[in-house]
């Protein structure tokens, strides 16, 4: 892995800290890389409403899009937790909305996985 992608990383883990997830236990933090180097970041935020909760790699893609960008080169996502587990299936078509050719890192303490928005999720929906 090189230098940038653990910055990454690191970012994830660091704002995974502030994520609210009573209901899943599950705290999750995703940072992205845009093209000048800036980093985003955002969590998960659950709520008992479960459909009003937003994951961490949404929640740092609006963030983002809400900011002007969608020159996002590169994203990871960290979980606080043993199982290690790729994005939901709503995170995946949101990714590849704005950024369908991306590697993307997902990690817990134990394990890091490299993948890409074509294994995780082919034959996506595009207009």
């Amino acid at each position: 892995m090189n230098k940038d992608m653990q910055e990454l990383l690191d970012e994830a883990r660091d704002v995974a800290s502030k994520a609210y997830a009573p209901y899943s236990g599950f705290k999750v933090g995703s940072a992205l890389r845009l093209s000048d180097g800036k980093i985003i970041s955002g969590c998960n935020v659950e709520n008992a409403s479960y459909s009003l909760s937003i994951c961490a790699e949404r929640s740092a893609i609006f963030k983002a899009i809400s900011e002007g960008r969608k020159d996002i080169t590169a994203l990871a996502i960290w979980v606080d937790s043993d199982k290690i587990f790729p994005p939901c299936g709503a995170c995946r078509q949101v990714i590849y909305e704005f950024a369908p050719e991306i590697p993307i890192w997902y990690a817990n303490e134990n394990e890091t996985v490299k993948t890409t928005m074509q294994e995780l999720l082919p034959g996506a929906f595009m207009l």
